[in-house]
């Protein structure tokens, strides 16, 4: 048995994007971790809200539930496909992911598929990440050497993906071949994806972790429990810069300095040749509000301003692996990354 597949036998026990049939049921994400509530969408525009609204997030997964949106665009309103496209690519605008899965369902529109070829389409794209992010894993893991620390940013597990995950997908894989010995997940403000769902599913799958406040990753690599940071991606652009969750830009800037490695893992759907580079990447500003309160109560004097990009983008230069199914590009540019995955497509 690989490493990826004894890990998914003890560490991989959350499913977050279910299809139901006639309905797509999601996990609600906003819930976590003191109610585990789902929702249910019977249409294209309730998938598109859920999406913006954070019941369904972390790229892969929002490809996965927008393929599942055309299922039901397709089943319940055929005629008004295109309209439904639009919507859901319109609900989130930095994970490639969304824009790759609706592009692969178009794709099967144009040639001739009906709803039941959607839905095998779109279970195949659920399918491929699954497998995708077991690949991961033991490619990950393999990197990281043995008695390693490990600092994760934001949440990229099974919440965010088909099952398993892309980053936490790496730190399941270490835990079970006995390669990591800490785990360390950042808190990720201002939504706190980190406190909220990578602690709830690490402790939910037998792994043990500690939460730091994002302000101590720096104080916590200069103590030298950490070897490496591992986040995943909304985008990666030709020559390797990095969209992922905002916060992972100063844990790089803060690895480099204290000599640690930092890997990206993220399926090749995430992967944008299209994209030159870094500065070509649209960053999501979402509304202020979301730092100027926490948990429905207002945090900050009235009239006060606040700024919230939910992205940032580090440079190529910074970053030591960048891991998919694919393989591992070390070092990563624009070369390197045009030997593995080709021109843009």
């Amino acid at each position: 048995m690989t490493n990826a597949a004894a890990a998914t036998s003890s560490h991989d026990s959350i499913r977050a994007v279910l299809w139901q049939g006639d309905a797509l049921r999601l996990l609600d994400q906003r819930r976590l971790p003191h109610e585990e509530t789902y929702v249910d969408c019977h249409a294209a525009g309730e998938v598109a809200t859920a999406i913006h609204d954070l019941v369904v997030r972390g790229a892969p997964a929002i490809g996965i539930a927008a393929a599942w949106g055309v299922v039901l665009a397709a089943q319940r309103e055929p005629k008004r496909l295109d309209a439904a496209l639009a919507l859901l690519r319109a609900a989130r605008p930095t994970a490639v992911n969304l824009m790759w899965a609706l592009d692969r369902m178009r794709r099967a529109i144009a040639g001739g598929a009906d709803a039941e070829a959607l839905a095998l389409e779109a279970q195949a794209i659920q399918d491929e990440d699954l497998a995708a992010n077991r690949r991961m894993g033991e490619l990950g893991a393999a990197l990281l050497g043995q008695d390693a620390g490990v600092l994760t940013h934001c949440n990229t597990g099974s919440l965010a993906t088909a099952g398993f995950g892309t980053a936490l997908g790496v730190i399941r894989a270490g835990v079970d071949a006995g390669r990591i010995a800490r785990v360390f997940a950042g808190e990720t403000r201002p939504w706190l994806q980190g406190a909220r769902l990578t602690m709830w599913e690490l402790q939910r799958d037998g792994i043990p972790a500690t939460l730091v406040a994002d302000s101590a990753a720096a104080h916590l690599m200069k103590s030298g429990q950490v070897q490496w940071v591992v986040v995943g991606a909304d985008r990666i652009a030709a020559n390797g810069d990095t969209a992922n969750k905002i916060g992972t830009y100063q844990l790089a800037i803060s690895a480099r300095h204290h000599g640690l490695k930092f890997m990206v893992v993220a399926p090749s759907s995430t992967v944008d040749m299209a994209t030159p580079g870094g500065s070509e990447i649209e960053i999501e500003l979402r509304s202020p509000d979301e730092l100027l309160s926490f948990a429905g109560q207002r945090t900050v004097i009235e009239d006060a301003a606040a700024w919230n990009p939910v992205f940032d983008v580090t440079p190529a230069e910074l970053i030591d692996a960048i891991v998919t199914e694919r393989g591992v590009v070390l070092q990563p540019d624009a070369v390197r990354m045009a030997d593995v995955f080709g021109s843009a497509r």
